[in-house]
């Protein structure tokens, strides 16, 4: 693909946060007609896709498509639900966080993110649920029937889950009666100056900056980029470059995540020049939060784990005051999201 300079162009502001879905390759085009053709008849939905594919961006793209498009998106982090107690304690309080999150979401769409980790009795209230607005009209009058649609959200295959007992397998069969596939940004690279463009764009109205364009030099290095935190990643860096130029066109200096990519750090070798896997996992990590300034739920949605897992990661390589402290750093900047 030929690189050039983009210049950035006027964007309309969007209520909220809400953000387009942004490219005109084949892969996005595909993925809009599915989101048009679903979104006004759907009732349950699973959306699949890697860390920051945009999961939760298709999800409110098929409620404002809804019949309860006029009513609440509520958005529930499926591994938050409680599950705390012993037994019945643990199923009481799994079934009153989802009960609760029905009543606020009712007319409109639940969505839960990371189905796959939903605790086990949340999901067993969750399919009976599910099971009530299935069944006769002798077993659930009309006028109790929930007005309400779900979305699951993963970045697993569910089927796979299913079957070794992560997810309960009746559960994934009602959850998934309509499946959407997310492709990752390194298989819709056409779409990466565009999608540039506008993150600049939507930045430009939330900062004051000067820059007008992408320099060739910029693109090159955005294009050629693997990509592993996908969409989500391109915005950080993108904002992280923002903070950086000082001019009117943003260079490939400016990218200094994307520039140090790849290369080794001083003693991470062994004598053998092979760098230790815990060294190049503890760099990586904190290259990823890095280019999130410090927002540990991006970064733990970027590397494809929980935010448990990543704090136990930071502390292992003892890395969590400093963690903190770009944290506030940024949060003076009002760039942490």
């Amino acid at each position: 693909m030929a690189s050039q300079r983009m210049c950035i162009p006027p964007l309309r502001r969007l209520e909220g946060d809400e953000v387009e879905m942004v490219g005109t390759g084949p892969a996005m085009t595909r993925l809009r007609m599915q989101v048009q053709r679903i979104g006004p008849h759907f009732r349950t939905v699973v959306v699949s896709g890697e860390a920051g594919t945009g999961k939760e961006l298709a999800a409110r793209a098929l409620h404002r498509l809804s019949q309860g498009a006029a009513a609440p998106f509520i958005v529930c982090h499926a591994g938050e639900i409680s599950a705390k107690g012993f037994d019945t304690n643990r199923a009481a309080a799994a079934s009153a966080d989802i009960d609760r999150l029905m009543k606020v979401a009712k007319g409109g769409t639940l969505f839960f993110d990371g189905i796959s980790e939903m605790p086990l009795e949340a999901q067993a209230y969750l399919l009976c649920v599910l099971r009530r607005q299935d069944s006769s009209p002798t077993g659930l009058a009309a006028s109790q029937k929930m007005d309400l649609r779900m979305i699951a959200s993963t970045r697993e295959d569910l089927r796979v889950l299913a079957s070794t007992g992560r997810i309960l397998q009746e559960l994934y069969q009602r959850l998934a009666t309509v499946e959407i596939a997310l492709p990752p940004l390194r298989e819709r690279r056409e779409d990466i100056p565009q999608l540039a463009t506008y993150f600049l764009a939507r930045l430009a109205l939330q900062v004051e900056t000067s820059i007008e364009e992408i320099g060739e030099d910029a693109m090159r290095r955005l294009e050629a980029h693997s990509w592993p935190g996908n969409v989500r990643e391109l915005e950080d860096v993108l904002r992280h470059g923002v903070l950086q130029c000082k001019g009117r066109i943003l260079q490939a200096a400016d990218l200094p995540v994307l520039a140090g990519a790849g290369a080794e750090e001083p003693g991470m070798t062994d004598a053998f020049g092979t760098a230790r896997l815990q060294d190049v996992v503890e760099r990586h990590v904190l290259r990823v939060l890095k280019s999130c300034a410090g927002n540990k739920l991006r970064a733990a949605e970027l590397l494809g784990i929980s935010r448990s897992t990543l704090y136990r990661m930071l502390e292992a390589c003892s890395y969590a005051d400093g963690a903190a402290i770009h944290c506030r750093a940024a949060r003076e900047e009002r760039y942490t999201r």
